[in-house]
């Protein structure tokens, strides 16, 4: 009787003492567990698509982890501006940006192939080259350089060739043009003697109402119809040559996300790659009725590039290309890289969705 009590007692002091210990063990630990994200931003607050897809992804980001990772997101301007973002997670000041890429060109160009290039990847064709051909492993070979790992957060897919306050009927009609476009497009303008000028999104309106700039690339019809540029200039021109499926990023401080766990890693990935495909199901489901909308009630023309415009910028990019790649060995293997998918994958999509969008739209009037 008396072991029996004493077993007893034991199992009791026993379990009294493991919960005291896991108690006072799981305190520290969690608050160890935290982690502090900061993500700078290169849009606006609050933007369509741009700016709340940035926001949407940050609150994810923390909705997964249930608060441990915790998130404090900076639109363009809250904390610095929207081209100081690249600068603020390289050097470790903040943790990560979401932006496009191809903003960075002038450090390397090389970035510019991790948005879009003029004559580039739709965002099937992106999404495909990135995960599966390739294109992963070269852009962390570039980040590396800048101590910058990379995630794909976003598209806004096929944009819009721009607003002109003229019409354009020739390359004769671009030289001396003072146009917002950045990346590599900006290069091909650059060469049929138009004057390029890169402005973050916050700045355009101004610039375009001002006379700063004639004409601007910006988007698409949803978020050309939030900046108000029909007020600017009426001429809206397809199919955009310079940004056929432009993937967004979340570029992370490499140093800070190789200090992350395995299950944090995977949970921003995971992040991420909805973001990726939300934002460009929310640019689908929105460019056509906003297109609708510019037309019927603000009175602009949609108008199409011919074939003399359109090969024109194919001949410039292809001298543009050339100096990218001659930039360094690796520009060259990420171009080679990018040609190959081009060729492969965009063979492919031609063959089967195009083709189909094609006969489709034949069959149907559309």
């Amino acid at each position: 009787m008396k072991r029996r009590d004493f077993l007893k007692a034991g199992t009791v002091a026993a379990g009294a003492a493991a919960v005291t210990a896991a108690s006072n063990f799981a305190k520290p630990a969690i608050a160890q567990d935290r982690v502090e994200m900061n993500i700078v931003s290169t849009w606006p607050r609050d933007f369509p698509g741009l700016g709340t897809g940035a926001q949407r992804f940050a609150q994810r980001v923390s909705d997964l982890s249930e608060g441990r990772i915790q998130v404090q997101y900076f639109a363009a301007g809250e904390r610095v501006g929207a081209f100081d973002a690249f600068d603020e997670v390289a050097s470790g000041n903040a943790q990560a940006y979401h932006g496009a890429d191809y903003y960075w060109k002038g450090r390397h160009p090389g970035w510019a192939y991790f948005t879009a290039v003029p004559f580039g990847l739709t965002y099937t064709e992106m999404n495909a080259w990135i995960r599966f051909a390739g294109g992963q492993e070269l852009w962390d070979e570039l980040g590396a350089e800048f101590g910058i790992k990379g995630l794909m957060c976003g598209s806004t897919g096929v944009q819009m060739g721009g607003w002109f306050n003229k019409e354009i009927n020739s390359a004769d009609d671009l030289k001396g043009l003072k146009m917002r476009m950045p990346g590599l497009g900006g290069d091909v303008l650059a060469k049929l003697g138009a004057s390029p000028v890169s402005l973050p999104g916050g700045q355009i309106y101004e610039n375009l109402v001002s006379g700063a700039i004639e004409a601007t690339e910006w988007v698409g019809p949803w978020n050309d119809y939030a900046m108000k540029f029909y007020e600017a200039a009426k001429y809206y021109y397809y199919p955009g040559y310079h940004e056929p499926g432009s993937m967004l990023a979340c570029g992370v401080n490499k140093a800070w996300w190789d200090s992350l766990t395995d299950i944090d890693r995977l949970l921003i990935e995971s992040a991420a790659t909805v973001e990726n495909d939300v934002m460009m199901s929310e640019f689908n489901a929105n460019n056509g009725t906003y297109l609708r909308k510019l037309i019927q009630e603000q009175g602009v023309q949609v108008r199409k590039f011919n074939d003399d415009v359109y090969d024109s910028f194919g001949e410039a990019s292809e001298a543009v290309f050339e100096e990218a790649r001659a930039h360094s060995d690796l520009a060259n293997r990420i171009h080679e890289s990018f040609l190959a998918a081009r060729s492969d994958i965009g063979g492919w999509a031609n063959l089967a969705d195009a083709a189909y969008v094609q006969q489709r739209n034949r069959v149907l009037g559309v």
